[in-house]
């Protein structure tokens, strides 16, 4: 890159109006737990668990809920993907451990299909497609 390139100029971006904030509907489920669901466009835009729902679907439910370790997770990073078995696969290949297979969960979704992993790090990612 050309030096005069940069990341990140505030001076060189086009003025925008503040962001308007989403009010997405709720889907499924209810805010108050075990699980809600907003969509937008027919599509999750936010997912929620609360705890024991969390552990049950990743079945480490037997785990203690407060730490000492190991213990049940507290948050989950949902991934939207075109092929859960190929991202997987992507995933595992670049330093992923397999939590869940690939599995389809029709009490989710109809056609929906996840498969869970934990980064290099410990945390816990949904790879999902419908």
């Amino acid at each position: 890159m050309g030096a005069t390139h940069q990341f990140g100029n505030r001076r060189n971006r086009p003025r925008t109006t503040p962001a308007q904030p989403l009010s997405p509907p709720l889907a499924k489920g209810a805010p108050e737990g075990p699980y809600a669901n907003w969509d937008l466009a027919d599509r999750t835009c936010l997912a929620l668990f609360d705890r024991s729902a969390m552990a049950a679907a990743l079945g480490v439910a037997e785990l203690p809920a407060h730490p000492a370790a190991p213990s049940q997770d507290t948050a989950m990073l949902v991934l939207r993907v075109d092929d859960v078995d190929g991202a997987l696969g992507l995933c595992l290949r670049h330093g992923g451990t397999p939590v869940t297979p690939p599995t389809d969960r029709p009490e989710w979704g109809p056609t929906l299909c996840s498969a869970h992993l934990r980064d290099p790090d410990g945390q816990v990612i949904e790879l999902q497609s419908y």
